[in-house]
C-alpha cells in the first residue's frame, strides 16, 4: 500500500465519521479490502492528529464540544489563507506552532515539494496528514507545555544549520512602536527562527494589534510582513507600513 493510497484511505474514513458519526473496523477492513491491523492504525493517526476518538471495535466523530473549540475562527481562516499564497512550490518554510499558523495548513495541499521546519507536534502532524506530504523537519528541544512546542538550545542550534525562504509566526500582540510581543519569556527561539529565514512572515487577528505586552519578541527591522483582518483601523495600518513592513489585511 502506497502512501498516497493510505492519505486516501484515511481521508475517506474521516469522511465516513464525520457523515455518520461512528465507523467500525470490521466493515472498513472489508470496504477497503484490507486487515484490521491496518483500519486500527489508520484509526490511531487520525485519533492522534485530533480528527476523531476511537472507541472499542472503530472510531466515533468528536463530540460537538470539542469541535466547536477546536474551530479555527473565521478571521484566522482569512489569515492563514492569505499567508499560503505567499508559498511558492518547493519553498523551504518555517511554520512557528500557534492556531493561526497551524491554520495554514490545508492550505498547503495545492503545493508541491515543500520543505517545513516546525517546533510544534500539532503542526507536525496535520502537515502528515496532507495528501502531498511535504518533507517535514522538527527542531527536537525541551517541551514547553504554555506554547505547546519544543524550545531551547536543542531547537536552536538545529535550526542555525538551516536556511529558509519564509518563517510564517504568530503574536501574542503587536506593540506598533516596538514590534511582536508575546506573554512567554521564551523569546530565544523565535529570534533564531527569524534569523534563518529570508522572509519574517507575521500572522495575527487585528485585536491584538496594540496590545502592550512586556516582553518583546521580534522588532520591526526583523519583520517583513504582518498579515491580519480587515477590521484594523487605517490609522493603525498607516503606522505599521512607516515601519517598512508589507501590511496586508485579509477579507473576511
Amino acid at each position: 500500500m502506497t502512501k498516497r493510497n493510505t492519505q486516501q484511505r484515511r481521508h475517506f474514513i474521516l469522511a465516513q465519521v464525520n457523515e455518520l458519526g461512528e465507523v467500525a473496523v470490521e466493515l472498513l477492513a472489508k470496504r477497503f479490502q484490507t486487515s484490521e491491523v491496518t483500519i486500527r492504525k489508520d484509526l490511531t493517526a487520525l485519533e492522534k492528529s485530533g480528527l476523531l476518538l476511537r472507541r472499542y471495535g472503530g472510531a466515533i466523530a468528536l463530540p460537538q464540544e470539542i469541535v466547536s473549540d477546536e474551530v479555527d475562527s473565521k478571521r484566522k481562516v482569512a489569515i492563514a489563507k492569505a499567508a499560503a499564497e505567499l508559498i511558492k512550490d518547493h519553498n523551504r518554510i518555517i511554520i512557528d506552532s500557534g492556531r493561526t499558523t497551524a491554520a495554514m495548513i490545508p492550505e498547503l495541499s495545492k503545493n508541491r515539494g515543500l520543505v517545513v521546519m516546525t517546533n510544534a507536534i500539532k503542526v507536525a502532524n496535520r502537515l502528515l496528514a496532507l495528501e502531498n506530504e511535504p518533507t517535514l523537519l522538527m527542531t527536537g528541544g525541551t517541551w514547553d507545555p504554555h506554547s505547546e512546542s519544543f524550545q531551547g538550545q536543542v531547537a536552536e542550534n538545529v535550526l542555525r544549520s538551516y536556511d529558509f525562504d519564509q518563517l510564517f509566526i504568530g503574536a501574542d500582540g503587536i506593540d506598533v512602536d516596538r514590534g511582536t510581543t508575546t506573554f512567554n519569556e521564551l523569546v530565544g527561539l523565535s529570534q533564531v527562527m527569524a534569523g534563518a529565514a529570508r522572509e519574517v512572515i507575521v500572522l495575527v487577528e487585528s485585536e491584538k494589534i496594540g496590545r502592550k505586552i512586556p516582553n518583546l519578541e521580534l522588532p520591526w527591522q526583523r519583520i517583513t510582513t504582518v498579515i491580519t483582518d480587515n477590521n484594523l483601523a487605517p490609522g493603525i495600518q498607516k503606522a505599521i507600513q512607516a515601519c517598512g513592513v508589507k501590511l496586508i489585511c485579509a477579507e473576511l
